[in-house]
């Protein structure tokens, strides 16, 4: 499993969080300003290293977390 970036980890504590998540509310779950399409870049980045998935609805995603806190946490 892939060491993941602080922003990352993040984004990733905010999704274990809510479970599901547009980009949208992701970005007023995280401290300090953060531009929607940072984060957004984040989250397909997560979704490269399969650490996310997502459910599609027209144009938009939901995401959701493949990899649980307990499993992340114990690599």
């Amino acid at each position: 499993m892939e060491k993941l970036t602080q922003k990352e980890e993040e984004v990733m504590q905010v999704l274990w969080q809510l479970e599901k998540a547009f980009v949208k509310e992701i970005v007023p779950q995280l401290d300090g300003s953060n531009h929607y399409n940072t984060i957004s870049t984040v989250v397909r980045k997560l979704e490269e290293k399969q650490y996310v998935s997502y459910e599609a609805f027209g144009k938009t995603h939901r995401y959701f977390p493949l990899v649980d806190k307990e499993t992340y946490r114990t690599q």
